[in-house]
């Protein structure tokens, strides 16, 4: 490989250290009472609990994707280090 192809990737590090300095504050907004399972066990793995609960977290894929799968009940804000 040549130089010029090295500079051009980047690396999944690289990446992951950009993500893991932002964070989201993420806010209940809608009771679960009706929702799936799943649904349900996706916002107790975000660590919310009931109706206006937050939780702040670090946005990773993982938490990404579980705040995709019930966006529809969230409340989501991006926010300085705590």
């Amino acid at each position: 490989m040549t130089d010029v192809v090295k500079k051009a990737k980047r690396s999944p590090e690289h990446a992951e250290k950009a993500a893991e300095d932002r964070t989201i504050k993420v806010t209940l907004v809608r009771s679960m009472i009706g929702y799936p399972r799943a649904q349900k066990e996706t916002a107790k793995g975000l660590g919310l609990r009931k109706p206006q609960s937050s939780a702040v977290l670090k946005e990773t894929a993982a938490v990404k994707g579980m705040v995709r799968k019930i966006i529809h009940a969230l409340k989501v804000e991006t926010v300085e280090k705590p």
